[in-house]
């Protein structure tokens, strides 16, 4: 056992428990400053982890002893905050019972009861979540400060050193201190620009989440030096002789898969072709320790920051039409009842023969004449992957797989010009949906008969709390619902969806259904995916733009090369550090795409100021009410601006109710846009009837 892993031991052991340094120090032997030294940097480092909490009286002493639980901060612009745990409802914790914690901080806490018996109070602050944060700079009678970006990051940011800002620019802000009862230190280390400009915004965004844009130079060398490598098919299974496409978006530049269907007798053969990343991107190199870092390649509007350079991305990994490509593919034939009768995964070599598009698909299984005589070598394998898709799609349903209807922004940018409008799902998509995800699950059962460390997609159940809201919400609409909310099943969700498809409560319930359900994530461990009603899944279908199915690759191909036992050492510790690591990095290109998505849809809007549109309730808050747009743009109903009446908020019934008006999810209304702020990515209404 290590030094540190013997003082934890005896913390458990409650041998070192209550007991100050000095004391601490006394029961180890530790004599010379040299050693106490050690031991208080060891002892910090427990504190960081959250393994033991310094009291009040100065002693250590584990957590659960003082009663203490651990959760992060998440910060509100009002100035409270709530406690978020792992799998435990949420804590709320009043301004005055913070003691200096800010949004993102991860913190000790103490339940203290309140009137719902949900408060909390900040104990200690274990570490700090935000080190740096872009905002706005201006200068009040003292001092110069910065207003953050970030709404729940409540508290201004006073700027104690650092480079020259004017008020009104936009800064990226690097925290230097913590004072007790003051405001954050802080020194400005970048002038992004004036703020409300919107490259200047966007930026801001990027800085914030801390997303990598430039490449360092000793990765794109490597990036270079691989991809000038020739294409060879010797040793690989060759499929050249494929009727091979890829069918993306419009505007799509990295092509990671491309299919292949046709009959074989009542069976399908259903190949997917993967690019194979990892034969470029070599363990440990230049290149891996840089998309390890990235997670993802982050999608906006206006641009692309990827995962790998565009050497790679847009050139020798993509499957470009008319171009021999590695790839690792997973061939399987498939019954008429959609199940997998056999399959085979093999490195193989592919020269995709079509770049088609979700437009172009569509249009030839709607019979478009002239479409259908451009592509007529390709129309009869279209129509078998209708018909397979069909049966993919039904045997899910079967199985209790749950099908939201989200809607989707599509935000165009053309000639400095941006339009906003629902992003449409063809027959096309759910194709290409249905293909990925059967042979997504194919790999991780492929995979998993080996037992060995893998990195699973997982999405568990809704917890007990969040399901029993939903169970009560939707037996108040008067929907007959028999699921148990401590057991909930896919199938008792995709049923009641099932059962209003017709009826003006499918979206309502959709939105409502989908917040209580939990984020999907990669583990270690096979979970499950609730959402898909999947016992076992992988991401394997992006290796371009996705670190975890880069993952999958490499362990999938040891167990090719019969090198299982490899795999079993070498990736045993790493898929935990990776299913982490890659969680967050997602989680970070969620926040940031959302972010610009917004900030692009609010700089839309500025030229429909005053404009009258018909919406939906989106959601309900104690401060208003939210609208969407059909071309999904979301704006705020300021409470003060709804008619007058004495408002009460029923969070649990998503309700705002007077005595003359109500407003709940679902509602139709007609708004007339009366503000667009650049710089809070705020859309603001108020109702014309």
């Amino acid at each position: 056992m290590t030094a540190i892993e013997i003082i934890k031991e005896k913390f458990n052991t409650g041998e070192l428990c209550y007991k100050k340094f000095s004391q601490i120090c006394g029961l180890l032997g530790a004599g010379g400053k040299g050693e106490r030294e050690s031991i208080h940097r060891m002892l910090t480092e427990l504190e960081r982890e959250g393994v033991i909490v310094c009291d009040e009286r100065g002693r250590y002493v584990l957590p659960e002893d003082l009663g203490l639980v651990l959760g992060r901060i998440q910060g509100n612009e009002r100035g409270f905050a709530f406690l978020l745990r792992e799998g435990e409802s949420d804590l709320f914790i009043p301004h005055k019972s913070l003691h200096g914690a800010l949004h993102g901080d991860t913190v000790f806490a103490r339940i203290v009861g309140g009137e719902r018996g949900d408060e909390a109070a900040v104990y200690s602050i274990v570490s700090r979540g935000m080190p740096q944060l872009t905002g706005t700079y201006y200068r009040d009678r003292r001092c110069g400060k910065v207003e953050a970006d970030e709404r729940k990051f409540c508290e201004p940011v006073r700027i104690v050193a650092g480079l020259r800002a004017y008020t009104g620019e936009k800064v990226l802000v690097k925290i230097v201190g913590y004072p007790e009862g003051r405001d954050p230190e802080g020194e400005i280390v970048e002038v992004l620009g004036q703020g409300g400009d919107l490259e200047t915004e966007e930026e801001a965004i990027i800085r914030t989440q801390e997303l990598a844009e430039e490449f360092p130079q000793k990765v794109l060398a490597e990036a270079r030096r691989v991809s000038a490598e020739p294409v060879r098919a010797e040793g690989r299974t060759d499929f050249r002789g494929d009727l091979v496409i890829t069918i993306d978006g419009e505007d799509s530049r990295d092509f990671d898969d491309a299919v292949h269907v046709e009959r074989d007798g009542k069976d399908f053969l259903l190949s997917v072709h993967i690019a194979d990343v990892t034969h470029y991107v070599r363990r440990g190199g230049a290149l891996d320790k840089e998309a390890f870092a990235r997670g993802t390649s982050v999608y906006f509007p206006d641009r692309v920051l990827p995962m790998l350079p565009k050497e790679l991305s847009n050139g020798i990994c993509s499957l470009n039409e008319g171009e021999d490509r590695y790839t690792l593919s997973c061939v399987m034939r498939v019954d008429r009842k959609g199940k997998v009768k056999d399959s085979r995964i093999v490195k193989g070599v592919i020269r995709s023969q079509n770049r088609m598009t979700y437009t172009k698909i569509a249009s030839i299984l709607d019979g478009d004449e002239r479409m259908c005589e451009e592509y007529a070598h390709l129309v009869p394998m279209c129509e078998d992957m209708r018909e397979l898709a069909q049966i993919l799609m039904k045997k899910r349903e079967a199985r209790g797989s749950i099908d939201l209807d989200v809607k989707e922004a599509q935000i165009v940018c053309k000639d400095g010009q941006i339009d906003v409008r629902e992003y449409k799902r063809t027959m096309a998509h759910r194709i290409i949906e249905e293909f990925m995800i059967l042979a997504n699950e194919t790999v991780a059962e492929f995979v998993t008969a080996y037992e060995l460390p893998f990195i699973y997609r997982v999405h568990e159940k809704p917890s007990e709390e969040k399901a029993a809201g939903l169970k009560t919400y939707l037996q108040e609409l008067g929907i007959r619902v028999r699921f148990h909310p401590d057991n909930v099943r896919p199938g008792e969700y995709e049923k009641i969806l099932e059962s209003l498809k017709d009826s003006e409560l499918a979206r309502v319930v959709n939105r409502v259904m989908l917040r209580s359900m939990s984020k999907a994530r990669y583990s270690a461990e096979n979970c499950g995916h609730f959402g898909l009603a999947s016992r076992c899944y992988c991401h394997f279908t992006s290796p371009i733009r996705r670190y975890p199915d880069l993952l999958v690759h490499r362990i999938v191909k040891l167990i090719l090369d019969g090198q299982a036992g490899e795999a079993e050492q070498g990736f045993k510790n790493f898929v935990n550090v990776a299913s982490n690591s890659c969680s967050a990095s997602e989680r970070r290109a969620d926040d940031a795409e959302r972010a610009v998505d917004e900030l692009y849809k609010t700089w839309y809007m500025r030229s429909h100021m005053g404009e009258e549109f018909e919406g939906v309730i989106s959601g309900v808050t104690a401060f208003g009410i939210f609208v969407e747009l059909p071309n999904t743009v979301e704006g705020l109903v300021k409470i003060e601006s709804l008619p007058e009446d004495e408002y009460i908020f029923s969070e649990e019934r998503y309700l705002l109710k007077g005595a003359r008006h109500s407003y709940k999810i679902g509602d139709r209304c007609k708004v007339k846009v009366a503000g667009c702020d650049i710089g809070t990515r705020r859309v603001e209404f108020v109702l014309t009837r």
